[in-house]
């Protein structure tokens, strides 16, 4: 009988120990928790659609190529503005593999910004204790956004099919991901 108790009080102990771990979270339900992939931390900061002609908007579009600049009578920019943090003494990669999807199985590729806008997402090395955007960047220190811009071209139609769910995949890892529900 006392052995039984030793071991139930061990147990509890081994368990209590446990809770004080914070868990891998790899999907959310909603924007602004933080995702765990690769040794990284991912949070959208907002997701929303663009006007191009608005000029806060117009600027976000910056660097996209004029190949891919027109959009359809049917079809709308859709914004996702991420953050990254790196809490180890190493730098690491960041995702660059991203894919927004419908609730019908509709999937949407990121549209290529180039670099010169400031606002761009372009994945990379994250410095050991550091984030992207990095502190001392435009995106960074806009407040309205406190992130880098994942841009698609979506169809207006898919809009009726939420929640849009972005998934990013682990740049080490391919097979590894990580998805977020995002608000429309």
């Amino acid at each position: 009988m006392i052995r039984r108790a030793a071991f139930i009080a061990a147990a509890a102990l081994l368990l209590a120990g446990c809770g004080n771990k914070q868990a891998i979270r790899s999907f959310s339900d909603n924007e602004g928790d933080y995702l765990d992939l690769g040794g990284l931390k991912y949070q959208v900061q907002m997701s929303r659609q663009l006007n191009p002609y608005d000029v806060e908007d117009h600027a976000y579009l910056a660097g996209v190529p004029r190949s891919l600049a027109h959009l359809g009578p049917n079809d709308s920019w859709f914004a996702v503005f991420i953050r990254v943090e790196n809490g180890s003494d190493k730098p690491k990669q960041a995702a660059g593999s991203f894919i927004l999807k419908d609730t019908q199985g509709n999937t949407f590729l990121p549209v290529p910004i180039s670099r010169e806008n400031a606002f761009s997402y372009h994945g990379g090395f994250v410095a050991a204790k550091g984030n992207l955007p990095p502190n001392s960047s435009v995106a960074q220190a806009n407040e309205s956004i406190g992130g880098s811009l994942i841009l698609f071209k979506v169809p207006n139609a898919s809009y009726a099919n939420r929640p849009l769910e972005l998934t990013i995949r682990n740049p080490t890892d391919q097979q590894q991901t990580a998805s977020v529900d995002l608000d429309v």
